[in-house]
Protein backbone atom coordinates (compact mmCIF):
# COMPACT_ATOMS: atom_id res chain seq x y z
CA UNK A 1 0.00 0.00 0.00
CA UNK A 2 0.88 3.45 -0.73
CA UNK A 3 -0.63 5.24 2.52
CA UNK A 4 2.70 4.55 4.60
CA UNK A 5 5.13 6.56 7.32
CA UNK A 6 7.74 4.11 6.63
CA UNK A 7 10.93 5.73 5.14
CA UNK A 8 9.39 9.36 6.07
CA UNK A 9 11.56 10.45 8.13
CA UNK A 10 11.35 13.60 10.43
CA UNK A 11 14.33 15.44 10.99
CA UNK A 12 13.10 18.81 12.56
CA UNK A 13 10.25 19.93 14.55
CA UNK A 14 9.37 22.18 11.03
CA UNK A 15 9.11 18.61 9.69
CA UNK A 16 6.94 17.05 12.38
CA UNK A 17 4.71 20.09 12.59
CA UNK A 18 4.10 20.13 9.23
CA UNK A 19 0.08 20.14 7.88
CA UNK A 20 0.11 17.12 6.16
CA UNK A 21 2.91 14.80 7.85
CA UNK A 22 2.29 11.84 6.01
CA UNK A 23 3.98 11.91 2.36
CA UNK A 24 0.96 10.63 0.13
CA UNK A 25 -1.47 13.45 1.62
CA UNK A 26 1.06 15.97 0.75
CA UNK A 27 1.13 14.68 -2.81
CA UNK A 28 -2.60 14.17 -2.80
CA UNK A 29 -3.41 18.26 -1.72
CA UNK A 30 -0.71 19.11 -4.70
CA UNK A 31 -2.06 16.99 -7.24
CA UNK A 32 -5.90 17.95 -6.21
CA UNK A 33 -4.53 21.74 -6.29
CA UNK A 34 -2.92 21.69 -9.89
CA UNK A 35 -6.29 20.14 -11.30
CA UNK A 36 -8.39 22.58 -9.39
CA UNK A 37 -6.25 25.52 -10.90
CA UNK A 38 -4.89 24.39 -14.16
CA UNK A 39 -7.08 21.69 -15.72
CA UNK A 40 -10.91 22.42 -14.51
CA UNK A 41 -11.05 25.88 -15.97
CA UNK A 42 -10.62 24.59 -19.32
CA UNK A 43 -13.26 21.93 -18.88
CA UNK A 44 -16.04 24.12 -16.83
CA UNK A 45 -19.02 25.18 -18.33
CA UNK A 46 -21.99 27.48 -17.24
CA UNK A 47 -23.79 24.39 -15.62
CA UNK A 48 -20.99 23.24 -14.12
CA UNK A 49 -20.05 26.80 -12.96
CA UNK A 50 -23.76 28.06 -11.61
CA UNK A 51 -25.12 24.45 -10.40
CA UNK A 52 -21.89 22.60 -8.74
CA UNK A 53 -18.63 24.69 -8.65
CA UNK A 54 -19.34 28.23 -7.19
CA UNK A 55 -22.26 26.74 -4.51
CA UNK A 56 -19.98 24.33 -3.77
CA UNK A 57 -16.74 26.88 -2.80
CA UNK A 58 -19.27 29.46 -1.29
CA UNK A 59 -21.00 27.26 1.18
CA UNK A 60 -17.47 25.09 2.26
CA UNK A 61 -16.11 28.65 2.80
CA UNK A 62 -19.56 29.66 4.65
CA UNK A 63 -19.42 25.68 6.56
CA UNK A 64 -15.18 26.89 7.78
CA UNK A 65 -16.70 29.23 9.36
CA UNK A 66 -19.65 27.92 11.54
CA UNK A 67 -17.36 24.63 11.77
CA UNK A 68 -14.67 27.30 13.90
CA UNK A 69 -17.08 28.68 15.70
CA UNK A 70 -19.12 25.60 16.93
CA UNK A 71 -16.84 22.84 15.94
CA UNK A 72 -13.83 24.02 17.51
CA UNK A 73 -14.90 26.40 20.40
CA UNK A 74 -18.23 24.87 21.12
CA UNK A 75 -19.97 27.86 20.95
CA UNK A 76 -23.77 27.18 18.93
CA UNK A 77 -24.59 29.47 15.97
CA UNK A 78 -27.96 29.84 13.96
CA UNK A 79 -27.08 33.08 12.74
CA UNK A 80 -25.42 31.94 9.53
CA UNK A 81 -27.52 33.67 6.89
CA UNK A 82 -27.84 36.98 8.88
CA UNK A 83 -23.87 36.89 8.73
CA UNK A 84 -23.58 36.18 4.93
CA UNK A 85 -26.26 38.52 4.50
CA UNK A 86 -24.14 41.61 6.43
CA UNK A 87 -21.45 40.15 4.02
CA UNK A 88 -23.26 40.58 0.86
CA UNK A 89 -24.06 44.11 1.97
CA UNK A 90 -21.08 44.81 2.81
CA UNK A 91 -19.43 44.49 -0.39
CA UNK A 92 -22.11 45.83 -2.06
CA UNK A 93 -21.78 49.24 -0.71
CA UNK A 94 -18.01 49.40 -0.89
CA UNK A 95 -18.62 48.65 -4.78
CA UNK A 96 -21.29 51.49 -4.90
CA UNK A 97 -19.82 54.11 -2.67
CA UNK A 98 -15.68 53.32 -3.67
CA UNK A 99 -16.10 51.92 -7.58
CA UNK A 100 -11.76 51.87 -7.10
CA UNK A 101 -10.76 49.89 -5.03
CA UNK A 102 -10.32 46.24 -6.46
CA UNK A 103 -12.95 43.50 -5.99
CA UNK A 104 -10.63 41.64 -4.15
CA UNK A 105 -10.04 43.89 -1.24
CA UNK A 106 -13.93 44.25 -1.24
CA UNK A 107 -14.49 41.01 -0.89
CA UNK A 108 -11.62 41.43 2.10
CA UNK A 109 -13.16 43.81 4.02
CA UNK A 110 -16.46 42.80 3.79
CA UNK A 111 -15.23 39.93 5.63
CA UNK A 112 -13.73 42.32 8.37
CA UNK A 113 -17.45 43.98 8.67
CA UNK A 114 -19.11 41.08 9.06
CA UNK A 115 -16.74 40.21 12.07
CA UNK A 116 -17.56 43.42 13.92
CA UNK A 117 -20.92 42.64 13.70
CA UNK A 118 -19.89 39.12 14.56
CA UNK A 119 -18.01 40.27 17.89
CA UNK A 120 -21.05 42.81 18.66
CA UNK A 121 -23.48 39.80 18.53
CA UNK A 122 -20.89 37.08 20.34
CA UNK A 123 -20.69 39.21 23.14
CA UNK A 124 -23.96 37.77 24.70
CA UNK A 125 -21.28 34.06 24.92
CA UNK A 126 -19.71 35.33 27.90
CA UNK A 127 -23.09 35.26 29.70
CA UNK A 128 -25.01 32.22 28.13
CA UNK A 129 -23.98 28.80 26.07
CA UNK A 130 -25.58 26.09 25.04
CA UNK A 131 -29.40 26.52 24.20
CA UNK A 132 -29.54 30.06 25.19
CA UNK A 133 -26.81 30.96 23.02
CA UNK A 134 -28.51 29.51 19.76
CA UNK A 135 -31.72 31.44 20.79
CA UNK A 136 -29.84 35.14 21.19
CA UNK A 137 -27.99 34.08 17.58
CA UNK A 138 -30.97 33.29 16.24
CA UNK A 139 -32.42 36.72 17.28
CA UNK A 140 -29.39 38.26 15.38
CA UNK A 141 -30.74 36.16 11.77
CA UNK A 142 -34.14 37.76 11.85
CA UNK A 143 -32.75 41.28 13.00
CA UNK A 144 -30.61 41.30 10.53
CA UNK A 145 -33.06 40.66 8.04
CA UNK A 146 -35.72 42.73 9.31
CA UNK A 147 -32.95 45.66 8.64
CA UNK A 148 -32.03 44.91 5.70
CA UNK A 149 -35.34 45.26 4.47
CA UNK A 150 -36.70 48.00 6.65
CA UNK A 151 -33.43 50.42 6.05
CA UNK A 152 -33.66 51.81 2.44
CA UNK A 153 -29.72 52.81 2.76
CA UNK A 154 -28.30 49.33 2.70
CA UNK A 155 -29.74 49.22 -0.85
CA UNK A 156 -29.15 52.75 -1.91
CA UNK A 157 -32.54 53.76 -1.83
CA UNK A 158 -34.03 51.03 -4.66
CA UNK A 159 -37.92 50.75 -5.19
CA UNK A 160 -37.59 47.25 -5.62
CA UNK A 161 -35.83 46.59 -2.26
CA UNK A 162 -32.93 44.61 -4.62
CA UNK A 163 -29.12 44.75 -5.10
CA UNK A 164 -27.75 44.13 -8.04
CA UNK A 165 -24.03 43.65 -8.19
CA UNK A 166 -21.83 46.36 -10.54
CA UNK A 167 -19.46 44.61 -12.73
CA UNK A 168 -15.88 44.43 -11.11
CA UNK A 169 -12.40 42.89 -12.90
CA UNK A 170 -9.46 41.54 -11.55
CA UNK A 171 -6.20 41.95 -13.77
CA UNK A 172 -8.45 43.41 -16.53
CA UNK A 173 -10.41 40.13 -16.44
CA UNK A 174 -14.30 40.55 -15.62
CA UNK A 175 -15.37 38.27 -12.41
CA UNK A 176 -18.99 39.99 -11.62
CA UNK A 177 -21.78 40.87 -13.26
CA UNK A 178 -23.57 38.87 -16.13
CA UNK A 179 -20.22 39.61 -18.62
CA UNK A 180 -18.16 37.58 -16.24
CA UNK A 181 -16.76 34.35 -17.76
CA UNK A 182 -17.03 31.03 -16.03
CA UNK A 183 -13.90 30.22 -15.54
CA UNK A 184 -12.60 33.80 -14.24
CA UNK A 185 -15.57 33.31 -11.26
CA UNK A 186 -14.79 29.83 -10.44
CA UNK A 187 -11.14 30.45 -10.01
CA UNK A 188 -12.03 34.00 -7.86
CA UNK A 189 -13.44 31.45 -5.79
CA UNK A 190 -11.11 28.89 -5.70
CA UNK A 191 -8.63 31.25 -4.50
CA UNK A 192 -10.34 32.49 -1.39
CA UNK A 193 -11.37 29.42 -0.39
CA UNK A 194 -8.16 27.69 -0.56
CA UNK A 195 -6.32 30.90 1.01
CA UNK A 196 -8.78 30.62 4.25
CA UNK A 197 -8.55 27.01 4.30
CA UNK A 198 -4.90 27.03 4.88
CA UNK A 199 -5.34 30.02 7.03
CA UNK A 200 -7.88 28.22 9.01
CA UNK A 201 -5.95 25.50 9.07
CA UNK A 202 -3.20 26.70 10.73
CA UNK A 203 -5.11 28.72 12.94
CA UNK A 204 -6.69 25.52 14.53
CA UNK A 205 -3.33 24.20 15.20
CA UNK A 206 -1.77 26.85 16.73
CA UNK A 207 -2.30 28.74 20.10
CA UNK A 208 -5.65 30.50 19.26
CA UNK A 209 -6.86 27.04 17.90
CA UNK A 210 -6.05 25.57 21.13
CA UNK A 211 -7.59 28.25 23.42
CA UNK A 212 -11.34 27.36 21.30
CA UNK A 213 -10.89 23.68 22.58
CA UNK A 214 -10.10 24.14 25.49
CA UNK A 215 -12.90 26.42 25.81
CA UNK A 216 -15.02 23.70 24.13
CA UNK A 217 -14.09 20.93 26.52
CA UNK A 218 -14.50 22.69 29.62
CA UNK A 219 -14.44 26.60 29.65
CA UNK A 220 -14.23 26.90 33.58
CA UNK A 221 -11.16 24.31 33.48
CA UNK A 222 -9.72 26.46 30.50
CA UNK A 223 -9.91 29.79 32.49
CA UNK A 224 -8.38 28.08 35.71
CA UNK A 225 -5.05 27.45 34.00
CA UNK A 226 -4.85 30.49 32.11
CA UNK A 227 -7.31 30.49 28.83
CA UNK A 228 -8.96 33.81 28.80
CA UNK A 229 -12.91 33.40 27.84
CA UNK A 230 -13.47 36.80 27.06
CA UNK A 231 -10.71 36.76 24.18
CA UNK A 232 -11.08 33.23 23.17
CA UNK A 233 -14.80 33.19 22.44
CA UNK A 234 -15.05 37.10 21.18
CA UNK A 235 -12.44 35.87 18.62
CA UNK A 236 -13.71 32.78 17.42
CA UNK A 237 -16.72 34.97 16.85
CA UNK A 238 -14.48 37.46 14.74
CA UNK A 239 -13.09 35.40 12.86
CA UNK A 240 -16.10 32.56 12.37
CA UNK A 241 -18.18 35.73 11.01
CA UNK A 242 -15.06 37.09 9.11
CA UNK A 243 -15.44 33.30 6.94
CA UNK A 244 -18.72 33.68 6.68
CA UNK A 245 -19.28 37.05 6.11
CA UNK A 246 -16.00 36.01 2.47
CA UNK A 247 -18.75 33.58 1.74
CA UNK A 248 -21.66 35.65 1.56
CA UNK A 249 -20.00 38.90 -0.39
CA UNK A 250 -19.02 35.51 -2.81
CA UNK A 251 -22.78 34.22 -2.83
CA UNK A 252 -24.19 37.73 -3.58
CA UNK A 253 -21.24 39.03 -6.07
CA UNK A 254 -20.19 35.91 -8.22
CA UNK A 255 -22.80 33.72 -7.92
CA UNK A 256 -26.49 34.94 -7.43
CA UNK A 257 -25.60 38.64 -8.94
CA UNK A 258 -28.49 40.44 -7.51
CA UNK A 259 -30.32 39.53 -3.83
CA UNK A 260 -33.48 39.81 -1.62
CA UNK A 261 -32.67 39.31 2.06
CA UNK A 262 -35.73 37.22 2.61
CA UNK A 263 -35.13 35.22 -0.13
CA UNK A 264 -31.46 35.12 -0.30
CA UNK A 265 -30.47 34.92 3.74
CA UNK A 266 -33.51 32.97 5.61
CA UNK A 267 -33.13 30.88 8.36
CA UNK A 268 -33.08 27.62 5.68
CA UNK A 269 -29.57 29.21 4.44
CA UNK A 270 -28.69 28.99 8.75
CA UNK A 271 -30.05 25.48 9.24
CA UNK A 272 -28.40 24.23 5.88
CA UNK A 273 -24.93 25.20 7.09
CA UNK A 274 -25.04 23.96 10.69
CA UNK A 275 -26.31 20.37 8.72
CA UNK A 276 -23.20 20.80 6.82
CA UNK A 277 -20.74 20.43 9.29
CA UNK A 278 -22.87 18.11 11.57
CA UNK A 279 -22.89 15.66 8.52
CA UNK A 280 -18.93 16.30 7.37
CA UNK A 281 -17.37 16.50 11.24
CA UNK A 282 -17.67 18.97 14.03
CA UNK A 283 -14.03 20.36 14.83
CA UNK A 284 -12.76 19.68 11.11
CA UNK A 285 -11.61 21.80 8.19
CA UNK A 286 -11.81 18.80 6.26
CA UNK A 287 -15.21 17.94 7.33
CA UNK A 288 -16.13 21.62 6.52
CA UNK A 289 -15.33 20.27 2.52
CA UNK A 290 -17.00 17.09 2.77
CA UNK A 291 -20.49 18.50 4.41
CA UNK A 292 -20.59 21.23 2.37
CA UNK A 293 -20.00 18.39 -0.79
CA UNK A 294 -23.00 16.19 0.78
CA UNK A 295 -25.33 18.34 0.59
CA UNK A 296 -24.76 20.85 -2.21
CA UNK A 297 -23.66 17.92 -5.07
CA UNK A 298 -25.73 15.16 -3.15
CA UNK A 299 -29.38 17.10 -4.62
CA UNK A 300 -27.52 18.02 -7.80
CA UNK A 301 -27.03 14.55 -8.57
CA UNK A 302 -30.47 12.74 -7.42
CA UNK A 303 -32.04 15.53 -9.82
CA UNK A 304 -29.73 14.94 -12.63
CA UNK A 305 -30.57 10.83 -12.09
CA UNK A 306 -34.35 11.21 -11.04
CA UNK A 307 -35.72 13.84 -13.85
CA UNK A 308 -33.30 13.48 -16.38
CA UNK A 309 -32.85 9.88 -16.45
CA UNK A 310 -36.32 8.76 -15.00
CA UNK A 311 -38.24 11.36 -16.35
CA UNK A 312 -39.91 12.07 -12.40
CA UNK A 313 -41.59 14.85 -11.72
CA UNK A 314 -39.29 18.07 -10.04
CA UNK A 315 -41.31 18.77 -7.39
CA UNK A 316 -41.65 14.80 -6.42
CA UNK A 317 -38.12 14.73 -6.49
CA UNK A 318 -37.47 17.92 -4.47
CA UNK A 319 -39.34 16.18 -1.65
CA UNK A 320 -37.75 12.79 -1.70
CA UNK A 321 -34.14 14.89 -1.45
CA UNK A 322 -35.60 16.48 1.70
CA UNK A 323 -36.74 13.15 3.45
CA UNK A 324 -33.37 11.26 1.75
CA UNK A 325 -31.30 14.25 3.55
CA UNK A 326 -33.11 14.47 6.48
CA UNK A 327 -32.94 10.60 6.94
CA UNK A 328 -29.36 11.09 6.66
CA UNK A 329 -28.71 13.67 8.69
CA UNK A 330 -30.50 11.00 12.11
CA UNK A 331 -28.37 8.09 10.75
CA UNK A 332 -25.12 9.48 10.76
CA UNK A 333 -26.28 11.75 14.49
CA UNK A 334 -26.77 7.93 15.64
CA UNK A 335 -24.35 5.56 13.81
CA UNK A 336 -20.99 8.61 13.77
CA UNK A 337 -21.77 11.77 15.42
CA UNK A 338 -18.51 12.65 14.60
CA UNK A 339 -19.33 12.96 10.79
CA UNK A 340 -17.76 11.80 7.63
CA UNK A 341 -14.09 13.23 8.63
CA UNK A 342 -14.13 10.47 11.54
CA UNK A 343 -15.19 8.21 9.05
CA UNK A 344 -11.90 9.04 6.88
CA UNK A 345 -9.69 9.32 9.98
CA UNK A 346 -10.49 5.57 10.78
CA UNK A 347 -10.28 4.93 7.18
CA UNK A 348 -7.10 6.05 7.30
CA UNK A 349 -5.74 4.67 10.53
CA UNK A 350 -6.30 1.31 8.62
CA UNK A 351 -4.35 1.84 5.77
CA UNK A 352 -1.67 3.01 7.86
CA UNK A 353 -1.44 -0.47 9.58
CA UNK A 354 -2.76 -2.62 7.12
CA UNK A 355 -2.69 -5.75 6.91
CA UNK A 356 -1.84 -6.05 10.30
CA UNK A 357 -4.63 -6.54 12.72
CA UNK A 358 -5.83 -2.94 14.53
Amino acid sequence: MFYREAGDFKTSYVDDQQTFPIRFDRWGVRVLLLVAFLVVPFLINDYWEKSILIPFLVWSLAALGLNILTGYCGLVSLGTGGFMAVGAYASYKIMTAFPEVNIFFVILLSGGVTALVGILFGLPSLRIKGFYLAVATLAAQFFLIWLFNKAPWFYNYSASGQITVPERSVFGIVVTGPEAASWATYLFCLVFVVLFAFVARNLTRGRLGRSWMAIRDMDIAAEIIGVPPLQAKLSAFAVSSFYIGLAGALFFSVYLGAIEPTEAFNIDKSFLVLFMIIIGGLGSIFGSFVGAAFMVLLPVLFKNIMVGGFGWPTDMVQHFIFVLVGGLIMFFLIVEPHGLAQLWRVTKEKLRLWPFPH
